[in-house]
Formats: structure tokens, sequence, C-alpha cells
């Protein structure tokens, strides 16, 4: 799709971008309607986002916020004042189901007669599929996420799966039990599933550093709102605090688990750090998909 853009782009020499919204219209009225569960999971914080739509070619990002005034404009609003006033739209692409405006009262035939008025292009994408012939979506990420089924995630988005943001202080609990980690925050709605994975780390030296890490709220050591990523590199101590890092997640372990106390789960993250060696000796550093 992004590389439909990029040669549009390139062709009518226009700077390819892409619009989008935060939140995401479903979360918005999920906790309008004081459901929050219904929200969709987060696949990409924004950060990440963003990064992957610059690899992708994408020069421009219009990130609109979803809110009141967006949930109640008409269609017609939509196409007007966004598409054509603000964004000044000469070529679009949207999928065959997209919709938008107020209670979904836009359509593709909508902007057709919007692009023939107006004079814009307007392709129409039709459903991607995998190998198999099943369709490739953003719904299909989450439940592969929510599953930890990581290859599926891989192949889905056709590289792994991977959390960036700055290193932060913990409790440096793990440092005491001989198990030093990077924490970097999450999302709270992340799609991704909580539990132990093999992890590889890039941003602290040339080359990728294999880890082992936990994505959850640490029910052991004390619950708590904030979702973060413990990584615990297999074979550096390396002082990262407020260092950028991206952590490619490549398989799940096992589940996040509350503890009876410290010692045992000790034994469980020495279990689990001997599951990456394991591996990693199997696989190989590099032997995965990988940032370009």
């Amino acid at each position: 799709m992004l590389e439909k853009v990029r040669a549009a782009g390139s062709r009518l020499g226009l700077c390819p971008s892409v619009l989008t919204f935060s939140p995401h219209p479903k979360a918005y009225f999920s906790q309008r309607q004081g459901k929050p569960a219904m929200a969709p999971g987060q696949i990409n914080g924004l950060r990440d986002k963003t990064v992957l739509l610059a690899e992708a070619g994408m020069e421009q990002v219009f990130l609109l916020p979803f809110n009141d005034a967006m949930a109640n404009l008409s269609a017609d609003d939509f196409i007007e004042r966004l598409l054509i006033k603000s964004i000044k739209t000469r070529w679009l692409l949207v999928g065959a189901d997209f919709r938008f405006g107020h209670r979904r009262g836009g359509d593709v035939d909508l902007l057709k007669k919007a692009a023939s008025h107006h004079g814009f292009e307007l392709t129409v994408l039709q459903d991607i599929t995998d190998t198999q012939g099943a369709r490739i979506s953003s719904s299909s990420v989450r439940s592969a996420l929510a599953a930890g089924d990581m290859p599926t995630v891989a192949q889905l988005m056709g590289r792994a799966y991977r959390v960036s943001g700055h290193v932060i202080h913990g409790k440096k609990l793990g440092r005491t039990l001989g198990f030093p980690t990077l924490n970097v925050r999450v999302s709270p709605g992340t799609a991704a599933r909580f539990g132990i994975y093999v992890v590889r780390v890039h941003g602290l030296a040339d080359q990728p550093m294999p880890g082992i890490a936990s994505l959850g709220l640490r029910p052991t050591v004390g619950e708590s709102a904030d979702v973060l990523l413990e990584t615990h590199l297999l074979d550096a101590n390396v002082d990262a605090y407020g260092k950028l890092v991206c952590v490619e997640i490549l398989q799940h372990v096992r589940d996040e688990k509350k503890f009876s106390d410290l010692s045992t789960l000790t034994i469980a993250m020495q279990q689990d750090r001997q599951h990456a060696i394991d591996y990693f000796a199997h696989h190989g550093l590099q032997d995965n998909l990988k940032p370009d």
C-alpha cells in the first residue's frame, strides 16, 4: 500500500503522505460508551508508527485528533474541509471498505464523485492476501499479537515485531536478583500478549544484542498501571539509561505469572534466560527478520 503511495508521489511530483487518527476511532467510541475494554489493541506506538512510515518512504504524516468534533464531521465536510482545503489532495489511496464521516456516512462511491468534481485521482486498494489466500489486515495482526504468535506477526508485517523507546530507571530489583534489565514504557493499550519473550535489541552496539524480556505489569513485585518491557541482555551489562533502543520481539516463551516469592521468580528467570540462550544457539542472532 505504502509503495503505491510512494510511487504515485514520484510519478506526480507530490509529497507521499499518510493521514491517521489518534486515538483510533474505535478506541474513542468505546471510551465514550464506557466500554474501554472494547477498544482495539494498539499495534504500534506513535514513535514506531512514524518511523515505519518514514522507512516506507513517507515524507509527511497528518496526525488528526479523533474527538467529538471529528466524530460529528459529516462525510461531505470530511472531503471539503480536510481532503481538499487542508491537505489539498491530488492523489488518494483508500481500501475498498473505507468509511468516513459522521456515522460512517461516506464510502468509496462518494469519494469517486468527489474525485471527479475536485479533480484528484482516486485509487481503491482491494484486499491483500497471504500465500494461502487469507486476508491480511490489522485485525489479523492484533489477533496474532494477542496469541503471542510472533512468527505469524512477522509474516503478516513483513518484519519482526518491535517496540522502541528510551530506557528508563526501574526499581532495580532485577539487578539485585542478578538480572539487570533495560526498561522501556509501553502503551497500556498494547495488543501484544503479556509475558516473557526472546528478543533482540538494537541501538546499543554495532550489532543487535540477544536478550530475554518481560512485557507486562510485574505482578510478583507489586502490580502497577504502567506497562513495561524489561529486557535482560544475555551477554552484556550496558549502561543504557536515556538511550533510545529498538527491541525486536521474536518468540513468546510463557505468559506473565505471579510467583509466590522472589526465590521462585528467580528460578523462573534463570529458566527463561536459558531458553533464550538455546533459541539463539539454534537460530543465530541474524537469522531472523530485522529492521532495514
